[in-house]
């Protein structure tokens, strides 16, 4: 289980700074390319998704690293799980059901990275 869930850990962090680095680095050109009906957010809200995204990538990673902190593993994984959620609500809004799948199955594997780190194989 707990090569599963580093597995897991690792796919998210992956996932997560690919979707908050540029949020942090080119917000201005992400957005001026953006399709005509997607949902406009104000750049702040999106540069603050954008430092939580990172900051939950790192909390998945660094705490089993460093073997100090440990806590923070599914801490992080609720606060990414959160995001999710709002970003499956958002993408429902903007785009239909269709778009809001890949959103939703991150959300459950963050639920699953925050169980399992918690209850089943917690970091020791």
């Amino acid at each position: 289980m707990n090569i599963l869930l580093w597995i897991i850990q690792i796919v998210l962090a992956l996932l997560f700074l690919i979707a908050g680095v540029p949020k942090l680095i080119m917000l201005d050109e992400l957005m001026k390319n953006a399709p005509p009906e997607a949902i406009k957010l104000p750049y702040s809200f999106l540069r603050f998704v954008g430092v939580c995204e990172v900051l939950g990538a790192l909390g998945l990673i660094l705490p089993g690293l460093l073997r100090r902190w440990r806590g923070l593993t599914p801490l992080a994984a609720v606060g990414l799980l959160i995001l999710m959620i709002g970003a499956v609500v958002v993408s429902i809004m903007g785009g239909g059901v269709s778009t809001a799948i890949v959103p939703f199955i991150t959300a459950l594997l963050c639920a699953f990275v925050a169980y399992g780190r918690l209850k089943l194989s917690p970091l020791r």
